[in-house]
């Protein structure tokens, strides 16, 4: 089974949903122009990729942690990174989530040593 996306279905069943019900009846027309409409949603939607506020707001956080740790030089904890007047104010919940979203661009290494995690600038 291939992966499909709501726009894929949306049309699938448009397209084909007449032959696969039998229906041919006024509720099936409704639903039809219902689905029609909600795929031109979805279409729009999947387009308009601009960030908004708190992602552009996230972003600054994000090069405000690199910095932090490239000034650094070596592996710090959460904790650590919030005692830098930089980052002072944000919650560890917040630098967690924007460090691992800087992980999955391969932007940042993480190490476990015992109970505590340390962070690190990737080396290109």
């Amino acid at each position: 089974m291939t992966n499909m996306t709501y726009v894929q279905a949306i049309d699938y069943v448009i397209n084909n949903g007449e032959s696969v019900c039998g229906q041919d009846d006024e509720s099936f027309n409704i639903a039809c122009e219902k689905l029609e409409a909600l795929k031109a949603q979805l279409a729009k939607r999947s387009t308009s990729k601009t960030p908004t506020k708190t992602q552009k707001e996230n972003e600054v956080v994000k090069e405000t942690i690199l910095a932090v740790l490239t000034d650094f030089g070596g592996k710090m904890t959460v904790t650590e990174m919030l005692t830098d007047d930089r980052l002072h104010g944000f919650s560890n919940q917040k630098i967690s989530a924007l460090l691992r979203q800087l992980r999955s661009t391969k932007q940042v290494n993480k190490w476990i040593e015992g109970k505590k995690v340390y962070f690190s600038v990737a080396v290109e």
